[in-house]
Order: C-alpha cells, then structure tokens, then sequence
C-alpha cells in the first residue's frame, strides 16, 4: 500500500513523536485535530470508550494511554498548561475505532492504525522485511485470523460450509468491486484446488487481512443476527477498505499484479534454508 503509506507520512506520521527510549508515542490533543475533533471535551468521550475497549481486551491501560501535561498558547506569546494523553500505537488504533466513521479522515486513520498495528503484532522489524517475507507473515496470520472469523459468522448465524463461502463471496465482492472467488481466481489462472491468498501479493494480502479483521470485529460489536446481515456486513466493510484505497490514489486490488511464487513455493524455500 505505498500510496497508502506515503499519504500518511504527511497525516498521522506527521503528528508522531518519540521518546528518549525510542518509543512512539502521539499527543492526544494533537490526534483530536487531525480527526477534525474542535472540541477536545468530544475527544475524550472517544477516549474513555477506547479505555474501555483496552480493560476488555485485558490489557493495562496505563501500559497504553499514558496521563501527561502540556503547554499549550493561548495567544500573545502566552502559555497555560492542560491535561493531555500520551497513546501509544494501539491506543490511537481503539481510539480511531470509536471516532465519528462519517468523517473521511477517520477512515483513513482506521486503515493506517490497524494495519501498521498488525504490522507490529507479526513482527518488530516488519519494514525491514523483503517482499517475500511480508507476505509469508501476513498470510500466516490471515490463516489464523480468518478462524476468528469464522466463529463471528457463526454466531451470526453462518452455520454450514456453503453458507460461509457465499459469506466469504460478499467480503470479496465489496474488496473487489464485485468479483466473487470465482472471478478473482479465474484471473489468476488458477486452478480450483488453489487458494486465492496463497498466490497474492503483500499489498493485496494486507487489504484482506483489514476486510476480516475488520469483518469479525464489526459482527462482535453490533452482535449480528442472521445470514443476510452478515453477508451484508461483510460486503460493505469490504467495499469500505476498497473505497479507502481508492481514496488514496491506491490500486485496486484485482488489478495488483500476481506473484511468480507461490506462498507454498515460498515456504519450501524458507525450509530449505534453515536446513
């Protein structure tokens, strides 16, 4: 997602700092102006919410929101001081989570904080990682994410085998711009034996792992009921991520280019090696 990253060079990463251990951290105050938040007070509604999410998830909260003071001008060269916070990464991902989604640039801070802490959960030194690489981590944590998706489907109410590949077909269809597995497969030249994300390209894995960790987060939230609503749930966060890259100037994911080797090819490779 290069578009992607280089638009939020200038956005979110833009407002990021680090500390004398080499941490990084963003300012409360300074992340409520970048979603377009005027008054901080609103800001801290969606703070509190992003605590609770935290202590459910069990994890410290003071291990992620971090109580400081600022000093912020008030005009004339004049300075007083406020009460602030310091997020790390995952505190700004729940933060953007239960920020105003109408607004562009929430959307767009969705993507980036989820992915980058994805990134950071796979690996420390993921930007350092080759081509092949990224994609052997985040195909190995699509595996063993698109399990928690199936049992959000399921206690949806996507219960059989072929209730959940025409649940699957929705999340492609809105990633994809309407193409089905079929259809994504069919332009791959693969054959029916072959899984789709076994022969896709870092970028277009990471679009898909956002559509179902996103997927499964939205049906727990809303507590989804029935198929058809979480066909539709499924078919519209996929179309948001699409949306999203196309806002970005990004590449649609069906026109990202197909990989010589497979992620199996990669592996036997990656085995070779260690031997």
């Amino acid at each position: 997602m290069d578009n992607i990253q280089n638009y939020n060079e200038h956005t979110f990463e833009s407002i990021k700092h680090v500390n004398k251990y080499g941490a990084e951290f963003w300012y409360a105050r300074e992340l409520a102006r970048m979603l377009e938040y005027k008054d901080y007070r609103n800001f801290l509604v969606v703070i509190y919410k992003a605590m609770d999410a935290c202590k459910n998830s069990n994890f410290d909260i003071d291990d992620h929101f971090g109580d400081v003071t600022n000093m912020i001008e008030i005009g004339k060269g004049a300075k007083r001081e406020v009460e602030d916070y310091m997020l790390d990464r995952y505190a700004c991902y729940l933060v953007v989570q239960n920020a105003n989604p109408e607004k562009e640039i929430v959307a767009l801070g969705q993507t980036y904080f989820a992915v980058k802490t994805r990134q950071q959960e796979l690996i420390e030194d993921y930007d350092q990682l080759t081509e092949d690489q990224k994609r052997l981590a985040i195909r190995r944590e699509m595996a063993e994410h698109n399990k928690l998706l199936v049992a959000a489907a399921k206690d949806a109410g996507v219960e059989s085998g072929l209730d959940y590949a025409i649940f699957q077909n929705y999340g492609y269809m809105g990633l994809y711009g309407g193409l089905k597995a079929q259809d994504i497969k069919d332009r791959k030249n693969l054959k029916k034996s072959q899984q789709i994300l076994d022969h896709m390209g870092y970028e277009e894995l990471a679009a898909n792992l956002f559509r179902a960790t996103q997927t499964e987060a939205k049906l727990r939230r809303e507590e989804t009921k029935g198929k058809e609503a979480a066909n539709q749930t499924h078919f519209s966060v996929g179309k948001e991520v699409r949306d999203t890259i196309e806002r970005l100037g990004g590449t649609m994911p069906e026109d990202l280019p197909t990989p010589e080797k497979s992620i199996q090819q990669l592996e036997k490779k990656q085995q070779k090696k260690l031997k």
